[in-house]
């Protein structure tokens, strides 16, 4: 299959951007439901266990701001089937690992490569299928949805029945990526066969992300990508811990926090479409902002009246994940600026996931209670809001860049 119709080769992008989605998060969800059997087989700390926790986030903001260069210098099937390869060289070593250093390095071997991943298949779907965004973006959303949630929901049972526990249970996700990077290397060998020499006289393209510093559009995405980043992976890490303080049992937490990812799919189908075909969507930021604050009033003053709903007010509000990838390419018309777009906007954001958790765990344990950090999130909602909008207005971050 080294030579590729462009019909085929289109059917096997798009199976190619699913298989890797899907394993773009399972390397950092799978270990949340382990983490007290890691710690155990490891013989690590709750301070290395913090530092574990937080890699994913501060990982996917330093490799995604590489991303860019990486993909002018391999191009972009060449970076995605490298990233695939130096993922699951991470992900398929570290279960064998006996310490908790050889463990981390290896960690972020495996967050480097969803990096990358991150930053650049939606750039991919900008150049391949510029006429059908909206519902490849789709079948990319839905994806790292199933991908996040099926993750953390296997990967407790699978260490307890399968052989070798966690250690299974979160290498069975190595094998995953190495499946899903197979696709890709086909693509490269293809592209490089195919590829035109390059014009000597043509203008050279910049690798840094911070060219689109320049947009006001490109910094409102990043901020209301940040903010949306930090509030999934505060309710990933505590909204279980608020209800059980609030009088839940930890099974009904556990379940409730579940159908906050859940909702994660629907959100795939829906906001790609309103990015593509809402000239304006702005309104859609202020709703999704009003649900992000019903749901932590509700958590904070009712959280055993109907949690189900503000389970669902909460997670109705993290579609606001699937808006902002796919605003990255409805607000760019040239590929090479999603690419840079992409890469500031998932830099940037995760370190606000990578922030957020922290700051709200400091608040509860200097406050010993929800009170203050619940309204650090409100006020954060508000931040959210204001970026979204900013965010969502209409224009490109191309015009900015020409103006600036």
């Amino acid at each position: 299959m080294s030579r590729l119709s462009t019909s085929a080769r289109l059917w096997w992008a798009l199976f190619a951007i699913a298989l890797l989605a899907i394993n773009l998060r399972p390397g950092a969800t799978s270990l949340g439901p382990v983490l007290a059997e890691v710690k155990q087989g490891l013989g690590i700390n709750g301070t290395v266990a913090g530092v574990l926790t937080a890699l994913p986030g501060l990982a996917f903001a330093v490799f995604g701001a590489v991303a860019v260069s990486i993909g002018l210098r391999m191009g972009l099937t060449g970076a995605l089937a490298a990233a695939g390869i130096v993922s699951t060289v991470g992900l398929l070593a570290r279960p064998f690992v006996d310490s908790a250093l050889p463990f981390l390095l290896l960690s972020v071997l495996a967050f480097a490569g969803m990096a990358v991943g991150n930053v650049l298949v939606p750039a991919y779907i900008k150049e391949t299928f510029p006429n059908r965004l909206a519902g490849v973006m789709s079948v990319y959303t839905i994806s790292l949805a199933i991908g996040a949630t099926g993750s953390s929901m296997l990967s407790a049972p699978l260490s307890g029945i399968a052989p070798g526990g966690w250690r299974f249970a979160l290498g069975i996700w190595g094998v995953a990526m190495a499946l899903a990077t197979i696709p890709w290397i086909v693509l490269a060998v293809s592209d490089r066969r195919r590829r035109v020499p390059a014009d000597p006289d043509a203008p050279r393209l910049s690798g840094s992300i911070f060219a689109v510093v320049r947009s006001r559009k490109a910094i409102a995405l990043a901020v209301f990508f940040g903010t949306q980043s930090m509030q999934a992976y505060v309710q990933f890490g505590w909204l279980a811990q608020m209800f059980r303080d609030g009088g839940l049992g930890a099974t009904e937490a556990g379940w409730l926090v579940g159908l906050t990812a859940a909702l994660g799919v629907p959100a795939g189908f829906v906001m790609p479409v309103i990015a593509a075909r809402v000239r304006d969507p702005r309104w859609v930021v202020v709703v999704l902002g009003a649900l992000l604050v019903a749901g932590y009033l509700g958590v904070w003053l009712a959280p055993t009246t109907l949690p189900w709903l503000w389970a669902t007010l909460l997670g109705v509000s993290s579609f606001a994940f699937a808006l902002s990838l796919a605003l990255v390419t409805a607000r760019t018309r040239d590929p090479h600026v999603t690419t840079q777009l992409s890469g500031f906007t998932q830099s940037v954001g995760y370190l606000f996931s990578a922030g957020g958790p922290l700051v709200v765990g400091v608040l509860f344990d200097l406050t010993h209670g929800w009170t203050v950090p619940l309204w650090f999130l409100l006020a954060s909602a508000g931040l959210f809001t204001l970026s979204g909008v900013a965010a969502a207005r209409p224009g490109y971050v191309d015009d900015d860049l020409v103006r600036a």
